[in-house]
């Protein structure tokens, strides 16, 4: 599997945290010396998810030079679809890709890589040529906006990866490892409400809807900083990889604080780490892809660079991949 294209998109509406102090107990500077976060993006009414994603997509196929018809697969990493059925068959009817099959993967913040080793199997097997492996999320919508170790921490964004088929010469998908820990679900959720309506005399039936997104941060924080670098570490001795090889490491972008640990752990320099949180938060399943189209946008990431990437979050999950940068084949 090669990677050749991506592309994001933001919605408009930003709030920093200064903001975000007019409304619950905080500070600008609490925030940031705690997570590295200085503003996140919110969906505005008429801005659904689908919309970003799709905007996220037709990027992607741009920079990859690639028709939309020329898609085999669409697979979409949510956590908050637009239509709990599916979003990313809207996201196929919208930007025209009549060829391709397109599902959802829902596995929270873990969600981009789970998608991008998924899709990668596709190819691999030779069933299917060319995917977007789209990352996504609208978690504003299911934040609480008046408890603070929550609300400061999300924002909503999508991006999108290209990726193709091609000779083991030039695979982009070197490793990978993914992990799972359901005895500790209760760290993140966002649950079902349990509300029940009668239908007819002793029968009842549940009422749809989910309460907002809970999160025990500090057992969150101590999970990431002792499960990130065991995958990584993992990940690198089982490809013979050295650490020093690395040209960059692109975690999920949840807390500087853990991006700054795992770095020293493996005596990566800071200036190796992309991040983006200080503008844009933890947008869950798109914090990667969005950090990688950042970096390949600016020059920072170059062809043939080779990328220690790693999602974790809910379920809880997580997971390592370790990645090679192709770029557009034109």
């Amino acid at each position: 599997m090669a990677l050749v294209g991506c592309g994001s998109a933001v919605p408009a509406i930003s709030v920093s945290n200064q903001q975000l102090s007019e409304r619950v107990d905080t500070s600008d500077e609490w925030i940031r010396t705690r997570t590295g976060i200085g503003a996140r993006r919110i969906c505005s009414a008429d801005e659904p998810l689908t919309a970003l994603a799709s905007r996220a997509a037709q990027a992607a196929l741009e920079h990859a030079g690639w028709a939309a018809e020329d898609l085999d697969l669409i697979l979409m990493a949510t956590s908050s679809p637009d239509d709990l059925f599916g979003t990313a068959p809207r996201v196929q009817g919208a930007i025209g890709a009549r060829h391709a099959v397109a599902f959802d993967l829902t596995a929270a913040c873990s969600g981009f890589l789970f998608a991008l080793i998924t899709a990668g199997q596709y190819l691999r097997s030779g069933a299917m040529r060319r995917a977007l492996v789209i990352g996504a999320d609208q978690l504003s919508r299911w934040v609480d906006w008046d408890d603070r170790t929550t609300c400061v921490l999300f924002g909503d964004g999508a991006a999108a990866v290209a990726v193709e088929a091609c000779p083991d010469a030039q695979n982009g998908l070197l490793g990978f490892r993914m992990h799972s820990d359901g005895s500790r679900n209760g760290c993140l959720t966002l649950a079902q409400t349990d509300t029940h309506t009668d239908v007819l005399g002793g029968v009842s039936a549940q009422v749809g809807g989910f309460a907002p997104l809970r999160m025990n941060g500090q057992e969150v924080y101590k999970f990431a900083v002792r499960e990130v670098p065991a995958v990584l570490k993992e990940l690198l001795e089982s490809t013979g990889t050295p650490a020093s090889d690395l040209n960059w490491l692109l975690l999920h972008q949840a807390n500087q604080r853990i991006l700054d640990a795992v770095a020293d752990r493996f005596a990566i320099p800071h200036e190796r780490v992309l991040s983006n949180l200080a503008s844009y938060g933890n947008t869950s399943a798109a914090t990667i892809p969005l950090m990688l189209d950042e970096a390949v946008k600016d020059g920072r990431v170059q062809p043939g660079d080779l990328i220690a990437s790693s999602g974790f979050g809910a379920g809880l999950s997580w997971g390592g991949a370790l990645l090679r940068w192709a770029g557009p084949q034109r």
